[in-house]
């Protein structure tokens, strides 16, 4: 075998095919493996834009086995291994290509078309330079090709819309140079190593072998090599006073983690956690000759150890105020803080700040992050922010001042800081229940109610409290003759109650979620008035529950956010006064999957506005891409639709319809392809509350109170046969060896959950979820493309179908990574096909089971 490092553009010029073979998986990248390269690219970028001359990053490696020579001359590769990175940065620049197309940039567009796309005088297959396996093939082509139904459902659709949707958001910021920086880094900065097989090699054992070659060295180890291979006298004696204990004491991950920090730290913001090994020995090279030296270097990073871990486990730091911000940094979640923090730490311990002055500047990077998660600003960029702050914590001054001053310097919308009005109108308008992760949620409401300095604490760790809408999410007929009170002109309760149901001012803490469930309002007082949360006490003095007092209740909050988290220094002008809802919207728009559509109302549920003014900013937006997949509330072509980019004309619902959304003879688009405000969520990377929790604890997961609930609302809700229907089919669940998990939002949901995967490496699978009162089934898509096995593709696609081959059950192939449902009443007319359905699911299950390595199975698998 042959290797050779070399460019992507490099590797795919000339006239050649990549093909990759049967036996490898389909393609699998998503968000977060996506994300991980965009970031790596986009410092690129600055690196090129600000002529700094970058090392380029290391992609990894391709192994190739040669094919038979074509006609013509062509010459073929079998990708071996690799094939994950091969397929992103085709698609990356696929997307670069109808990027430069949509703004007019034919011939940039037609270079990456001939140079890196196709094979120009090739036909059929051979005319593509990279062809999929034969499960990715259609939805590859279909991008590469630009079909109406490119960037569709799908990792390989998704990872198209990725790039569609981040050259769009960077092109905004930096214009036709940036996205020509792009181009070149893709094409000349991603180092690849390229190994070629010998004609006539069996490639399959090549591929064996790649994948069965045991844990490697980790950048940790490499560097305790390096270290102690210059520590010929002194080597045995530092291991075991410093190096073992550290080790110990952090073990393999955090390790790692602290030579990444030690470099961040030490001023190296462009720092890459998979490089850490090359850029400590480049700074280490010039100690080699002196013992002593390193043995110093090492009991540095013994120092360090011990801070890190003070910043991970809060309770071992002695200061008070110290301690109680990095308990709530912790609790937020992350490592975005990480390099700040043990800069400060370093200060306190040599004694050149204080513990109260490392404080208040870490509240300040905690205010940046809260304030930003308010205003529904993506996190994207962050760490790179903290990495750059260290170094300004070197200048002379106050630490706090000078975290405030460097977080308060003009940025674009990736990077602001939100001021005090930003943060107002984002509580009174914004759906915060759906923004950021759970946990962040759960902590600024328990910060706000810890304000109002209750003389009898709330012991969080042992209580069971949860987020809870006051207004409900679905509520009864009471609750909309309530807010009918308050419409305006054009207005119904149905819009007021989208509006407002996710906001701040609507949502509290609590332990009785269940129990307050859609009730009206004057029960749910008597529960609240008895909590011994202060904010609870505060919503049961109300004698009413409408848009006024949430409204109210909101700008409090707001009053509260803004003292608790102080924001930027006043007088800053920001790079970009846009307000984030409409980018936002940008985003959210080049998300959606080709063969679905949503609303004006979905998209306005999502961002925190009307859909009258989401209307409004689309008519008068120009260069909106995707805008004719947004229609009104009943599935109709808005009346007043003009199209504001160059990208298509004529017949918007002709495009649709091409796409694959069908409309009935009254010009309305199937309801089965439309996505709610919560689809939209998902696709834009936000975590989504109230999934169900796996493994349970037990079989039981939510025990008898729980069933007797969940049963309890499908009688009250649902017909006898729908009632026996479905329980029937979660009878016929438990004799295949499944149970039930119960949900605990406020309709008490059911999900038939399967065991899997033994208990080193246990995990739940589960494909539907039932609701009771809304009457629907959903099947979770979502939650099992990250779940083996139905992290295939086409094992998901083969359970779409089966569903669909169900009368009664419609499934939108667009929506193969999302949760769409069908009414309960299939389980009453059709429970023998359901069952026959979750049949073949669990049988799957078991043979993926079977199939697994021993290594990884359980200790005593018979």
């Amino acid at each position: 075998m042959h290797a050779q490092e070399t460019t992507f553009s490099k590797l795919v010029q000339g006239e050649q095919q990549f093909q990759v073979p049967l036996y490898q998986r389909t393609y699998s990248w998503q968000r977060d493996e996506l994300r991980q390269l965009w970031d790596d690219v986009q410092e690129l970028v600055e690196d090129r834009q600000e002529g700094r001359s970058g090392s380029g990053h290391f992609l990894g490696s391709v192994v190739l086995a040669p094919e038979r020579v074509a006609a013509g001359g062509m010459r073929r590769w079998l990708v071996v291994d690799g094939q994950q990175r091969m397929t992103t940065l085709m698609l990356a620049f696929t997307a670069l290509r109808d990027h430069h197309r949509g703004r007019g940039s034919a011939k940039k567009a037609a270079r990456i078309n001939d140079l890196i796309l196709v094979n120009s005088y090739q036909d059929g297959h051979d005319g593509y330079r990279l062809l999929p396996t034969q499960a990715d093939r259609e939805a590859y082509t279909a991008c590469v090709d630009s079909l109406p139904k490119a960037g569709g459902a799908g990792n390989v659709g998704a990872a198209y819309r990725f790039f569609v949707a981040a050259l769009a958001e960077g092109t905004e910021n930096g214009g036709e140079p940036w996205v020509d920086a792009v181009e070149s880094v893709l094409g000349e900065c991603l180092s690849i190593v390229a190994i070629t097989a010998a004609e006539g090699d069996n490639v399959y054992r090549i591929f064996e072998s790649i994948n069965n070659t045991g844990v490697g060295l980790s950048q940790s180890d490499l560097l305790r090599n390096y270290l102690f291979m210059y520590l010929p006298t002194r080597g045995e004696d530092v291991y075991r006073k410093r190096w073992l204990p550290m080790q110990e004491l952090l073990g393999p991950d955090r390790l790692e983690l602290l030579v990444w920090l030690d470099l961040v730290v030490g001023g190296n913001s462009r720092a890459r956690q998979s490089e850490i090994y090359r850029d400590q020995k480049k700074r280490l090279e010039p100690l080699t000759g002196d013992e002593a030296a390193l043995e110093a270097e090492i009991a540095r990073f013994s120092l360090r150890a011990d801070r890190l871990m003070r910043i991970m486990e809060p309770e071992r730091e002695n200061d008070p105020a110290l301690r109680a911000v990095l308990e709530r940094l912790s609790r937020w979640g992350g490592q975005t803080h990480y390099p700040l923090a043990l800069h400060l730490l370093d200060l306190v311990d040599g004694a050149v700040t204080t513990a109260a002055e490392a404080a208040a500047a870490l509240a300040f990077a905690e205010s940046y992050m809260v304030r930003r998660l308010f205003a529904g600003l993506s996190t994207t960029g962050s760490n790179r922010v903290f990495m750059e702050l260290p170094k300004e914590l070197d200048k002379d001054g106050s630490p706090a001042e000078a975290v405030r001053r460097f977080l308060s310097r003009p940025r674009t919308g990736a990077r602001v800081w939100p001021g005090d009005d930003a943060v107002r109108e984002a509580v009174r308008t914004r759906p915060f229940y759906k923004t950021g992760r759970s946990n962040q949620r759960f902590q600024i409401l328990r910060r706000l109610e810890e304000s109002y300095g209750s003389s009898e604490p709330v012991d969080y760790d042992k209580a069971p409290l949860t987020v809870e809408h006051v207004l409900p999410q679905r509520p009864a007929q009471q609750w909309f003759d309530l807010l009918a009170e308050e419409v305006a002109d054009g207005e119904s309760p149905e819009e007021i109650h989208h509006l407002l149901v996710h906001t701040l001012g609507n949502l509290t803490l609590s332990g009785e979620n269940a129990r307050l469930s859609n009730h009206p309002f004057h029960r749910k007082q008597e529960l609240l008035d008895s909590s011994a949360l202060r904010m609870n006490q505060h919503i049961a003095a109300q004698e009413r529950w409408g848009r006024t007092e949430i409204l109210a209740r909101a700008g409090e909050l707001a009053d509260r956010a803004v003292r608790l988290w102080p924001g930027p220094l006043e007088g800053v002008v920001r790079a970009d006064d846009e307000w984030a809802g409409w980018r936002e919207l940008r985003e959210t728009l080049l998300a959606v999957p080709a063969g679905t559509w949503t609303s004006y109302g979905e998209l306005a549920a999502l961002i925190g506005t009307s859909a009258i003014a989401v209307g409004n900013h689309m008519a008068a937006k120009k260069g909106l891409h995707c805008a004719y997949r947004v229609l009104t509330a009943d599935g109709r072509i808005a009346g007043g639709f003009r199209w504001t980019d160059d990208r298509h004309s004529g017949d918007p619902k002709v495009v649709l319809e091409a796409e694959g959304v069908p409309f009935d003879e009254n010009g309305r688009a199937s309801k089965a392809h439309r996505l709610s405000s919560t689809d939209l969520a998902v696709l834009v990377g936000r975590e989504i509350p109230e999934s169900p929790a796996g493994p349970p604890a037990s079989p039981s997961a939510g025990g008898d109170e729980a069933a007797t609930r969940f049963e309890t609302l499908l009688r009250g809700n649902q017909t006898p046969q729908v009632v026996e229907g479905v329980l029937g089919v979660l009878r016929f669940w438990e004799e295949q060896g499944g149970y039930r998990v119960y949900g605990k939002a406020n309709e008490t949901s059911c999900f038939p959950t399967l065991d899997a995967g033994g208990p080193n490496a246990p995990r739940a699978l589960w494909p539907i979820g039932v609701y009771p009162v809304s009457g629907t089934a959903e099947v979770v898509f979502q939650y099992l493309k990250r779940r083996p096995p139905f992290d295939d593709e086409p094992l998901r696609r083969g359970l779409m179908e089966r569903f669909n081959a169900i009368d009664g059950i419609d499934l939108a192939e667009a929506k193969l990574d999302l949760r769409p449902s069908f009414p309960l009443e299939v389980f009453a007319e059709h429970g023998e096909e359901l069952r026959c359905v979750l049949e073949w699911f669990v049988h799957e299950v078991a043979l993926a089971e079977a199939r697994r390595p021993i290594d990884d199975a359980d200790p005593t698998p018979f």
